[in-house]
């Protein structure tokens, strides 16, 4: 089957509206906030994007409650999210925490997930890999214990989606973030616009989830995080290319606009090209991913090693060619630079991408 990479009315129609709702809730002069002393609360922005348009249950099926739609319009939220670099948990909540549920056939949680009325957050580190081991928390008959870091979503969370290892092998359960033996301490991170935290478990009651593979369900979660993040990085990269044009059409030097001078116009070609083939990369893997196609992992593994590169250099472009006010604090580049940043490390490296790129179409190890 040939892939269709266009957006369709109703995605486009998804794009304009979430788009709208970040750029009145959530603009670069009060993101930038975040990293004042009294930072502003961003929960009531996600309560609208989750309940109000919806994008929580994206990916959840009609008979659960939710949109039952997929892949290619959670990747256009994506896309929007980084344009905004929006503190939103949607990677962490309506994709990671929300696939692993979905998976592993549970119908309690997810219903309340795809109306908004809570958020979850998959209690594995944020730069774990596709077919990477998870460990840390084990179940006994005290309960669940151990620590999971740099964990995303968990300051958002009312519910936590566990991976333990028991008797039995290991295993998806949900504990309440207000537990009674769940310690939360928050992580200063690079990027304050995504939230990390290490999560402690000593004695924690757990509810299992369902019948299905927990190995299944971290899979199916992992890889399609991998492949919607890099629509992220897309939405990143894109708005430091649009934002780095209109500066050099606008700014002058030297009684000329900065735009006119070669060099600045074929490193402009450059990020242009790098900028477009990252869109063809992310809409192919979101593309796969929501049609289940055999290349699906493939196409998420090229993606995420090219995508992540690309938003950081874009990023890097955008803050150089704007001169001395790309450098300061007040102007918004820096916010880019370091989501991109964060997101080159999400979910694995781009060496790890690369490395299973090779395991995935048997390359012989060097």
């Amino acid at each position: 089957m040939n892939a269709d990479l266009l957006y369709s009315d109703t995605e486009e129609a998804l794009r304009d509206s979430v788009r709208r709702l970040l750029a009145d809730r959530c603009p670069p002069e009060a993101v930038m906030r975040l990293y004042d002393p009294a930072p502003p609360d961003f929960s009531g922005v996600w309560k609208e994007l989750a309940a109000d348009l919806g994008v929580a249950g994206l990916l959840v099926p009609d008979e659960l409650g939710g949109a039952g739609a997929g892949a290619r319009e959670a990747a256009v939220v994506m896309e929007e999210i980084g344009r905004a670099v929006a503190p939103v948990p949607f990677l962490s909540s309506a994709v990671l925490a929300t696939i692993a549920l979905l998976t592993a056939g549970d119908t309690e949680t997810l219903p309340a997930l795809a109306a908004g009325e809570l958020t979850a957050a998959l209690v594995v580190p944020l730069s774990t890999a596709p077919g990477d081991a998870v460990a840390g928390v084990t179940i006994g008959n005290d309960g669940l214990a151990g620590e999971v870091t740099g964990v995303a979503g968990v300051a958002e969370a009312d519910v936590l989606v566990v991976p333990a290892a028991g008797p039995d092998g290991l295993g998806l359960h949900t504990v309440s973030r207000a537990a009674t033996g769940v310690e939360v301490s928050p992580v200063l991170a690079l990027d304050m616009t995504r939230s990390l935290a290490h999560v402690r478990f000593s004695g924690v009651p757990p509810s299992r989830v369902a019948t299905g593979s927990a190995e299944a369900a971290l899979a199916a979660a992992l890889q399609t995080g991998t492949a919607l993040l890099a629509s992220e990085q897309l939405g990143v990269a894109q708005w430091c290319f649009d934002t780095t044009l209109k500066y050099i059409k606008g700014r002058k030097q030297f009684a000329r606009t900065i735009g006119s001078y070669q060099a600045i116009k074929h490193r402009m070609a450059d990020l242009w090209l790098e900028v477009s083939s990252a869109a063809a990369a992310a809409r192919y893997a979101a593309d796969t991913c929501a049609r289940r196609d055999p290349d699906a992992a493939i196409a998420a593994t090229i993606a995420q090693a090219y995508c992540s590169d690309a938003a950081v250099h874009a990023a890097e472009e955008c803050i150089q060619l704007h001169g001395g006010i790309g450098m300061t604090w007040d102007y918004p580049a820096h916010l880019y630079l370091k989501r991109a940043k964060s997101d080159q490390l999400a979910l694995g490296t781009g060496y790890r991408h690369r490395a299973r790129l090779a395991e995935l179409v048997d390359l012989p190890a060097t």
